[in-house]
């Protein structure tokens, strides 16, 4: 018998520029952005699929792609005598359409003339820069009792956020009536939903959309293609104008969700996950977060007092001190310092003795972070080379700015990728 999710197509949008997570996102693309130590962001779309059963997708690709490509290449491996796959779709210029991708409208109707080879009756469309653990199934299942032309994925939110996101209400049949996108505060009155007593009681009075959608088949087909040949967005455009057309229902998910939109959204996810039950749980052996394999030693600690940290692995640590911290694969932290608050990407390579006696004879620290450095509210990005008694101290304190070497954003600094931070170096 042929399960429900043999008959979807998993389409996992690849993200714009990702101006807001400048400078993670300098060289590569949102979805490649590294997280939780070990993984990259477009892990979790993927592992959600693949929990659900779903094998059969196709990533969407544009901006600093190269790295994201490597990575999915490196990664995704199905059997040989299954037909599981997770394949890159990069923008692409053809006779018929010489421009870029425009939106994630634009993105997924460029693609279509590649998804259509395939059997299919539903299209689930993602996002590839959000963390969350959800099992598609359900939602599907919930498309099909419905019987809806398209489903949207809904989270409850508080007021504060909710001018963040589109809004929606819906019906006691869960059938979207409306739907705002990015309301100001003064008309948030107007949005108050029934989101459940739970909900109610967080304050959490507004449904708002993930930007996770199930399309019929057909459904899409004809809104990309015939309907609005020109609209380039789901949430600003194609979403709204199907409303009273056809049948947009709204499956209320209630677990952790964030969407990783800024340096803030992305330092906090990160180290929510130090916490004694983190609200993403990596440790679910039913939700497994999936990544690349990497034949790495384990990590090595040598008289570091640790304080709610997660160390990946081959990392090599003789820190004083490292408090709420994520620390990356092989990341190396020289005697006598101290991390707090911080996400340490770790790095791509080892570096050999020699090299190291070489760099030194250059006045070129090593690769990772020195002895006796103090670093607080940072995001160390990979490759970085930080000298002794370097002194990273964020906070509210500091003003936003883009240097060479690093940039402050809302209070958090990030060290750029390959970044040389002489010894004695103050921020």
């Amino acid at each position: 018998m042929k399960a429900i999710s043999d008959s979807v197509v998993a389409v996992i949008l690849g993200g714009g520029a990702g101006t807001r997570l400048y400078p993670l996102t300098a060289s590569r693309s949102k979805p490649a952005v590294p997280i939780a130590g070990k993984y990259r962001l477009v892990d979790i779309p993927i592992s959600n699929c693949i929990n659900s059963d779903i094998n059969r997708m196709f990533v969407l690709t544009q901006f600093n792609s190269a790295s994201l490509n490597k990575h999915i290449k490196n990664t995704y491996h199905f059997g040989a005598f299954s037909i599981g796959f997770v394949d890159i779709l990069a923008a692409e210029q053809t006779p018929d359409n010489p421009g870029w991708f425009q939106g994630t409208a634009d993105a997924v109707r460029q693609s279509l003339r590649h998804i259509n080879n395939l059997d299919f009756e539903y299209i689930l469309i993602l996002s590839g820069d959000q963390l969350y653990q959800m099992d598609f199934r359900e939602m599907l299942e919930t498309h099909i009792i419905q019987k809806a032309d398209i489903s949207i994925a809904t989270i409850p939110v508080i007021a504060k956020e909710a001018s963040e996101f589109g809004i929606l209400k819906s019906n006691e049949e869960n059938c979207i009536t409306s739907f705002i996108e990015k309301p100001k505060p003064d008309l948030l009155p107007e949005w108050v939903s029934e989101t459940g007593n739970e909900m109610k009681a967080q304050g959490r009075n507004y449904l708002a959309s993930m930007g996770i959608y199930i399309f019929n088949k057909h459904v899409l087909y004809k809104l990309l293609k015939d309907e609005h040949p020109d609209a380039t967005d789901f949430g600003k455009e194609i979403i709204p104008n199907s409303i009273h057309g056809y049948k947009v229902a709204s499956y209320q998910y209630d677990g952790y969700w964030t969407d990783i939109g800024n340096i803030a959204s992305f330092f906090e996810a990160n180290l929510a996950l130090t916490q004694d039950l983190p609200p993403f749980n990596l440790f679910d052996i039913n939700r497994t977060v999936y990544t690349r394999a990497r034949m790495l030693p384990p990590a090595k600690i040598s008289g570091t007092t640790l304080e709610k940290t997660i160390i990946a692995e081959g990392s090599i640590i003789h820190a004083s001190r490292i408090e709420n911290c994520v620390v990356g694969i092989r990341a190396r932290i020289g005697l006598g310092s101290t991390v707090v608050n911080s996400y340490i990407m770790g790095n791509d390579f080892y570096e050999t003795l020699e090299l190291m006696e070489e760099n030194a004879q250059k006045g070129i620290p090593r690769i990772g972070i020195g002895e006796r450095c103090h670093i607080k509210d940072a995001i160390i990005d990979k490759n970085c080379r930080i000298g002794n008694d370097v002194r990273i101290n964020g906070g509210s304190h500091l003003e936003n700015i883009d240097h060479a070497l690093y940039t402050v954003k809302d209070g958090i600094i990030v060290v750029k990728k390959g970044a040389i931070l002489p010894n004695g170096f103050t921020v």
